[in-house]
């Protein structure tokens, strides 16, 4: 038996390739719509976007860029030989963008009272990383 071996039959957790650069542009003060400009594909760059329009009471912009850092988020997680399910750790950085948007999305679709998309975001939030939806909220 292997050491790495999932002994519950499950699918085995995807993990993100890196991809500093948004993350250090981010961290640096780079506005988020820059980065997104820059990396559209970068999860991490549209969930922060989403925060800042959450933030500010933009609630339907907010939606809209955590439904597009979700779905880039979706393109990576397949491309990474994610299969539809399984998780998807917090505890690796890259992950975080993913999730991030995930959970956004969750929220604004409460906000704006789609309690289906909320329910749904938040049960796949804690499908891929109970640590996230606890972190996250």
């Amino acid at each position: 038996m292997s050491i790495h071996e999932n002994l519950l039959g499950g699918p085995p957790p995807t993990h993100l390739p890196d991809d500093p650069e948004p993350r250090e542009l981010l961290a640096n003060g780079t506005a988020p719509a820059d980065v997104a400009a820059k990396y559209p594909t970068s999860s991490l760059a549209w969930a922060q976007l989403a925060d800042e329009a959450f933030e500010g009471g933009r609630v339907v912009e907010s939606y809209a860029y955590a439904r597009t850092g979700y779905h880039r988020g979706l393109d990576a997680l397949r491309r990474a030989g994610w299969k539809g399910h399984g998780p998807v750790p917090f505890e690796h950085e890259p992950n975080r963008g993913f999730l991030r948007a995930l959970h956004a999305l969750a929220r604004a679709a409460q906000s704006i009272g789609e309690q289906e998309e909320y329910e749904r975001c938040s049960t796949f939030l804690r499908d891929s990383s109970p640590t996230a939806a606890e972190i996250l909220g």
